[in-house]
């Protein structure tokens, strides 16, 4: 018996080793595929072309991304505020990735036996969104979080919300909350009501979905959450 359970020991360390040599240089491959982040450290957005008339009026827009990027004194508060109610509650408490976050979709997709609930933080969707693909593979979901570890050690919270706000598909072509505000509203985010607020926050989840154009009920029961 001492000598099976010696072997025993023998073989789970070894198997320990392995997967720790795995995880490792799984580590370090994944780790030397990332994108640099120096996007987002030197921000740069693309803007339609606008062409104004004489007397100063705007004439017409061309582009297929409408963004009008605002400075970070520009964006209201409640605007803030909403945007990480509804897509990352603990932002200003976690380095990147909400552990809890993810548990917690993981017991849902398996209870519902499919893809229904995702656990990207907003750090994670900056760099989704300006340094990788939308691919829903594990490796993209991999060199996710390690982007976003990397982005949380050279940018403050502050910096990650700014870009985030300025650069977010909101549906309707509008990139940014200002676009987003001017699209479905007609006026600047400057001048959003509470409510007006909660519905553009509502929308990354699914832009298409929770068109207040389009799909009007679904909106509302989405910015009602919000």
């Amino acid at each position: 018996m001492r000598r099976l359970l010696r072997r025993l020991a023998i073989a789970v360390g070894i198997l320990a080793l392995l997967g720790s040599v795995g995880l490792i240089g799984g580590y370090l491959w994944i780790s030397s595929t990332l994108p640099s982040i120096t996007k987002l450290t030197e921000y740069d957005p693309k803007v339609p072309l606008r062409v104004y008339t004489a007397d100063g009026q705007l004439a017409g827009e061309f582009g297929s991304e409408r963004r009008l990027p605002l400075p970070p004194e520009s964006i209201p508060q409640q605007l803030k505020q909403a945007f990480i109610a509804a897509e990352d509650a603990s932002f200003f408490n976690h380095y990147g990735i909400d552990i809890r976050g993810i548990i917690r979709a993981i017991i849902a997709d398996i209870q519902a036996g499919a893809f229904v609930q995702g656990a990207s933080t907003i750090t994670q969707q900056v760099a989704r969104t300006f340094l990788l693909t939308r691919d829903r593979t594990i490796i993209r979901k991999l060199r996710e979080m390690l982007l976003a570890f990397r982005i949380e050690r050279n940018l403050n919270k502050q910096e990650i919300l700014h870009l985030y706000l300025n650069q977010i598909y909101l549906g309707n072509g509008a990139y940014g909350v200002e676009a987003a505000a001017q699209r479905y509203y007609g006026k600047s985010a400057t001048q959003l009501t509470l409510a007006e607020m909660a519905m553009l926050a509502g929308l990354p989840k699914a832009p298409a979905h929770y068109n207040p154009v389009r799909n009007p009920e679904q909106a509302r029961e989405r910015r009602n959450y919000v």
